[in-house]
Formats: structure tokens, C-alpha cells, sequence
């Protein structure tokens, strides 16, 4: 007589195993749940909460100081990004020693991050590691050198609109503040990188802009509360 496949014991075990994993999956699909869908991108609750943790962490900032509305504006910065992101070009990359300057400043934020043990557990509160902390460091510089190459070439400031932001803006300040204003030619180089930023910033928004009005973009719920359970 043939010894049957599996013994009775063992199908119930398989079956129970078979049991918790279908348990366990469900209860990761309960955890985590889609906060927006960007042209058939899902960004999950765990980006968003991962965002935070990345963007407090890079700002020296605690993770918990965060408003509703600088979480909603995490999750609009998080559409942007992936609105970018199919922008790039493939094998767009940055330099990996620009990579290690960046994650040198960040540590720098953080006075436990002197040693290399205080380093570790800075990062292991935040749910980072070193790896991850240099990946989405890489991915932002990556980003930035997108804007930078797309829009920068635009971007013409003139004398004149130097000596207009000196003369209609700088110096009424320092006055105000009673300070002795300062010559014109000390702070002229300056002035035009403030105006160079805020030309990139107005660019910036008008490229998103026109992005986001061309994309199916999807967000069914703006507030980041405690996952459902």
C-alpha cells in the first residue's frame, strides 16, 4: 500500500503556515495604504512617513516638530518628486563625492554624529542607515541638477535689476534695522544670487505647474494619521 503524500499532522501544519502567511499579508496590506497615485505611481503611507524621516533627519530637526501642514506639504513635495523623477534621462547620475560631502553636512547637524557609534544610533532613530541616508541624498542631488540644467540657462539678471533690489529693497531694511548700509559693489554679488534663486524658485513652481496639469495625479486622502491596524 502507498504511504500517503502528507501525513495529517504535517497538512495541518502546512496549512497553518499556509494560514499566517496569508494573515501576515493581509495585515501588511491593513498597515500600509496609498496615500497618492502619480501617473500610475503609488506612493504609499510608509513614503510619506519615510519622507518625514529623511527630511528631519537631513535638517537636524526632530521628526515629531512637524505641523499637519508641513506633512501635507511632505506629500506634495513627494508628487513633485516623482513628477521629476520621469523627467530624468537614463543613467543621469551625480558624482559620488558630491554624495559623501552631502551626507557630511547632514552629520554635522547632528552632534552625536562625532563618533562613529553616535552616528549609528542617530540614524537608527530615524529609521535610516547609512545606505539608505546616501541613496535618497544621491536621488535629491540628482533631482536638483535637473532643475539646475533645465532651468538655469533662463535664468538673466542684469545690473539693473541689481541695483533696484539694493536700492528699493537692501537699503530700506538696513535702515530699519539701523545698521550703516553697505556699499553697493560689497554686496552686489550677493543680491544677484538671491535673485538668481528666487527666479529658479518662480520657474521651479511654473514647470510643476504645467507638470502636474498634463499628469493623472491622485490623492485620496491628504492627512497622515496613525495606520489603520
Amino acid at each position: 500500500m502507498k504511504q500517503p503524500i502528507l501525513k495529517p499532522v504535517k497538512c495541518v501544519a502546512v496549512i497553518t503556515a499556509l494560514l499566517m502567511l496569508v494573515s501576515l499579508h493581509s495585515t501588511a496590506e491593513i498597515i500600509d495604504r496609498v496615500v497618492a497615485n502619480v501617473n500610475g505611481h503609488v506612493v504609499l503611507q510608509s513614503d510619506w512617513e519615510q519622507e518625514l524621516s529623511f527630511e528631519s533627519f537631513s535638517d537636524g530637526r526632530d521628526s515629531n516638530s512637524f505641523s499637519k501642514a508641513e506633512k501635507s506639504a511632505a506629500l506634495d513635495r513627494l508628487i513633485d518628486q516623482e513628477l521629476l523623477r520621469e523627467q530624468l534621462r537614463p543613467g543621469q547620475s551625480v558624482p559620488s563625492q558630491q554624495v559623501a560631502d552631502r551626507v557630511a553636512e547632514v552629520r554635522k547637524l547632528h552632534p552625536e554624529g562625532a563618533t562613529a557609534a553616535g552616528w549609528q544610533a542617530a540614524l537608527q532613530r530615524c529609521g535610516l542607515t547609512q545606505s539608505s541616508l546616501e541613496r535618497r541624498l544621491a536621488e535629491q542631488l540628482q533631482l536638483m541638477k535637473l532643475v539646475e540644467e533645465r532651468l538655469r540657462p533662463s535664468v538673466q539678471i542684469d545690473q539693473s535689476a541689481v541695483e533696484a533690489y539694493y536700492n528699493e529693497q537692501l537699503l530700506p531694511e538696513m535702515k530699519r534695522a539701523g545698521n550703516n548700509a553697505a556699499p553697493l559693489v560689497e554686496v552686489s554679488g550677493h543680491i544677484k544670487d538671491l535673485l538668481v534663486e528666487k527666479k529658479m524658485n518662480e520657474l521651479l513652481s511654473g514647470w510643476l505647474a504645467s507638470l502636474r496639469s498634463t499628469s493623472e495625479i491622485v490623492s485620496p486622502d491628504s492627512s497622515l494619521g496613525e495606520r489603520n491596524r
